[in-house]
């Protein structure tokens, strides 16, 4: 059996822009999350308000996603993609002004806090559209061989910039301010509209321009719930996200149970960012492909008890090992998840299937958000996030039992047959 190349897709000129582009803008993207989620709470103190972040951005996200993929599988990607980067750019500006000390004193807290949430909503508008850009352009640029190893590639580059975007944010906090520390993520978008446009545009690959709206939602609904492999990947990591979501509460154990301040925050956040790159730079020389499906009901069985131990400890060490160990999990989950899709997902239905794993799975880190916050308020911070990790062990032995097709499955030989 010949050796696989490990960087068999960074041949590839485009792909190598591409992977700089995804940097620079999940790096602006993961540091603003981060700045917003601790002003927020610096304003209000309250559990709660760190969840309406989440809320704020996961209801245009979810509202318009399936729309969002039927325009994107009608339409040219790098173009598409290159608005969504300058509507990014423009939010982030305006996200940057609001957080001037100035305008802080100007107005009262209730309007600068308001005026986030609003500017967090338009910013899950243009999410919806920035997810299936991002994936239909990838299939375009990498060939179907490639597609394994390049999606452990990309998917590394996402942890990359979700190590480094969290970790500077909290470090640059305490050092220069959430202003500056904003005008960095400004300048981070910008290096990605920069190396999107390395990239040609691409041919429309859907043989039904024009089609109908309803009619082109329904096909890429009806591809999904029909595809069983894509269905219970999709379904397995949406509840373990939405129920697993203990990240946005953290600035609550940096600040009022750990007690370790912006600095110690940072490294909680990057904790599990960083279990993630080590999983996907490994899964590049030595891929998942086999046994996949028990690979990933154990690494959500994992994540999921890392989950409980993290929201019953009270030391930092122990905290920041365990949400590496989550991390290390989620890795693999990610990986073959990102996989599974690239693999069974027509060129034409790249769009829309996108969409549906954003309402699936990207959308569920902010409703976990939501959910972590709202029964943080009823049940308490450490009783909700344990609570959450019994769910997502709940939700593995479920799909376990009832899914043995997708228990079996096994990508490496799907892509030998």
């Amino acid at each position: 059996m010949t050796k696989k190349d490990p960087f068999s897709s960074l041949k590839i000129k485009e792909f190598r822009w591409f992977l700089l582009m995804r940097l620079g803008i999940v790096l602006g993207w993961s540091m603003q999350f981060v700045l917003i989620e601790w002003e927020v709470y610096r304003i209000t103190k309250d559990p709660l308000s760190l969840g309406l972040i989440g809320l704020m951005e996961v209801i245009p996200a979810i509202g318009m996603a399936l729309f969002a993929g039927h325009i994107v599988d009608q339409n040219e990607k790098k173009g598409m993609l290159v608005k969504c980067l300058f509507g990014l750019a423009f939010i982030s500006i305006l996200m940057c002004i609001l957080l001037k000390p100035e305008v802080a004193e100007t107005f009262s807290k209730s309007i600068v806090l308001n005026a986030i949430y609003a500017l967090v909503f338009l910013g899950g508008i243009i999410r919806a559209f920035i997810i299936p850009s991002v994936f239909s352009l990838l299939g375009l640029i990498v060939p179907n061989k490639e597609k394994p190893n390049a999606a452990a590639w990309s998917s590394s580059t996402w942890q990359v910039a979700a190590v480094i975007g969290p970790a500077l944010a909290g470090f640059t906090i305490g050092g220069i301010g959430v202003f500056a520390s904003m005008l960095l993520v400004v300048i981070s978008i910008i290096l990605g509209v920069f190396a999107l446009f390395q990239i040609e545009s691409k041919p429309i690959l859907n043989p039904k321009l024009g089609e109908p709206v309803f009619t082109s939602l329904k096909e890429g609904i009806t591809f999904v719930f029909q595809n069983k492999t894509v269905l219970n990947a999709l379904s397995l990591d949406m509840f373990a996200v939405l129920f697993g979501g203990a990240v946005a509460l953290l600035p609550i154990f940096a600040q009022d149970i750990l007690k370790v301040g912006s600095e110690g925050f940072g490294i909680l956040r990057a904790a599990p960012a960083i279990g993630g790159l080590i999983t996907m730079l490994i899964a590049t020389s030595m891929p998942l492909n086999t046994n996949a499906g028990k690979k990933l009901l154990l690494a959500v069985l994992a994540f999921g008890i890392c989950i409980i131990i993290f929201g019953l400890s009270t030391n930092f060490w122990v905290s920041v090992a365990v949400l590496f160990l989550s991390g290390v999990a989620d890795g693999i989950s990610v990986v073959i998840r990102q996989t599974i899709l690239q693999i069974y997902t027509p060129d034409h239905m790249r769009g829309r299937v996108s969409s549906v794993n954003s309402i699936f799975v990207g959308s569920s880190n902010e409703l976990g958000a939501f959910e972590s916050g709202f029964t943080s308020k009823l049940m308490g911070v450490v009783p909700s996030v344990v609570f959450g990790g019994i769910m997502t062990i709940v939700v593995v032995g479920v799909t376990g039992l009832t899914s043995p097709k997708f228990r079996n499955l096994d990508i490496q030989k799907d892509l030998e047959t």
